[in-house]
């Protein structure tokens, strides 16, 4: 399977080609643990994920590195402003390490929820300040850094390609365009590798450095602990479209400045933004939505992964609830159809028929042309719908297929056959249990569930009501 991929980095799609042949290194931004990930950055973490499912798809093993920002990163992309976990701390009158706790949970928490597959490596930034340091050394051994008040700068004029991957000379784009002049740089793209003290005389989360006792930019952190978990060179660097011009630039120029190889990464991917009628979402300015609010309005976070891959990664996607509430109600058209298959005993370890294969063909060549995910979707709606194909070859797409899209569409096959097997005094316990459940009486709804369970009934309690499965082995 030949995959190709919209390389920032030159702007065009490429033959993708890892380093090793069947290995793929990928590092992807992770999130900054100062409060609730928005519905915007998830679409991020969705497209990534379906980037790494198509890789697997392909057959490669992806080590996935993800960082966890819990320090060093201003409330401004820049120089400026102040720590967000500090910010943050101080508005919920909480300390910063029990923030970057609170809400990293929560953060992987709504992972789980998408169905989006845990990195290999999931690193946190104050668990690799001397990772960080070293890389600020070398950096300064090959002389592009400089100490001005107190605080160490990378001098961008060091460093000749600066821009490539924004094209900020091309576009006469400036970084420091965004913020407030510093007086303490050299030049307004010039941006603080470790900020010490001189700069922010209360910082709550400090260490001791060779430039006085301070913390490390955010930039700073990507470029050391991808290089630390992915060699000095790696295959992909994945984000948002909104880190291009500051931190992925930042980064690169850190990175090879350091290391002196070149492309210090191969490919790099971002994904579009999730929009709002009244513009983008911004933490900063209350304008954005989680995915509890999504789940309190009766939709679940497989309706909203299902309405992401509805639009490929590198459109703008503009949200409505009105627009939610179609792709729930075409997954659960899809979910209806699937469960009423009835497939052959051992279905899986059937042979697809060669129509079978033919749909096959026309999925992987929409998912690896640049993961087309609408045009995929579209490919397994055919299927469900070719009243010529048989239900064994209908699960054996469904469940292929979704080994890419990740909807859990396999536990759905044959469901409907499951669930008239469930007898009239088991589906009063089910009754039972709700209404146990609804009056918060959770020893005698777990007791339910309990003997349900040896029955092979499984129950899962959901945001829109309680759900059941009849195990495969009863």
């Amino acid at each position: 399977m030949d995959i190709r991929l919209f390389n920032s980095m030159g702007r065009k799609v490429e033959d993708f080609s890892p380093m090793q042949k069947d290995t793929v290194g990928m590092y992807a931004c992770g999130p900054t643990v100062y409060n609730y990930a928005h519905i915007g950055n998830l679409r991020t973490y969705i497209f990534e994920d379906l980037l790494r499912r198509t890789l697997e798809y392909a057959g490669y093993k992806v080590k996935h590195v993800m960082n966890v920002t819990d320090v060093g990163h201003l409330t401004s992309d820049g120089d400026e402003g102040e720590d967000k976990m500090i910010k943050s701390a101080r508005e919920k009158g909480m300390s910063v390490w029990d923030i970057a706790h609170f809400f990293s949970d929560a953060f992987f928490n709504d992972i789980k929820e998408l169905n989006i597959l845990m990195p290999t490596v999931v690193c946190r930034a104050t668990e690799h300040i001397p990772e960080m340091i070293d890389l600020v050394k070398r950096l300064e051994k090959n002389g592009h850094t400089y100490v001005s008040e107190g605080n160490v700068y990378y001098d961008t004029a060091t460093f000749p390609d600066y821009g490539k991957l924004a094209l900020l000379d091309r576009q006469e784009l400036k970084a420091g365009a965004r913020v407030a002049v510093d007086k303490s740089k050299k030049n307004p793209r010039d941006f603080v590798l470790w900020f010490t003290r001189s700069k922010f005389e209360n910082q709550a989360m400090v260490w001791d450095s060779p430039w006085g006792r301070g913390y490390p930019g955010w930039h700073l952190e990507c470029s050391a602990m991808s290089m630390k978990y992915l060699g000095e060179q790696f295959d992909i660097h994945c984000g948002g479209i909104d880190h291009i011009p500051v931190h992925h630039t930042n980064e690169i120029a850190q990175s090879e400045g350091a290391t002196g190889k070149t492309p210090w990464v191969r490919y790099w991917l971002h994904g579009e933004f999730l929009v709002l009628d009244s513009g983008k979402m911004s933490k900063s300015s209350g304008n954005f939505l989680t995915l509890s609010v999504l789940t309190e309005k009766g939709f679940s976070p497989l309706d909203y992964r299902y309405y992401c891959l509805g639009a490929h990664y590198r459109s703008q996607l503009v949200f409505s609830f009105s627009a939610l509430e179609s792709a729930k109600n075409a997954r659960r058209s899809l979910i209806e159809k699937i469960s009423s298959l009835k497939p052959d005993d051992n279905w899986a370890d059937k042979d697809m028929s060669d129509k079978a294969l033919s749909y096959r063909d026309q999925f992987v060549d929409y998912i690896s042309n640049d993961l087309n995910s609408p045009r995929a979707i579209a490919v397994l709606w055919s299927v469900i719908k070719d009243s010529f194909l048989s239900d064994t070859d209908k699960a054996l797409l469904v469940s292929d297929m979704d080994r890419v899209l990740g909807l859990s569409l396999v536990k759905e096959i044959g469901a409907k056959e499951a669930v008239a097997k469930i007898s009239d005094e088991d589906m009063e316990l089910i009754r039972q249990r709700e209404i146990f459940r609804k009056e918060k009486n959770y020893s005698e709804a777990d007791r339910i569930r309990n003997l349900l369970a040896e029955k092979g009934i499984i129950i899962k309690d959901t945001p829109q009501g309680t759900v059941w499965e009849v195990s495969k082995d009863w």
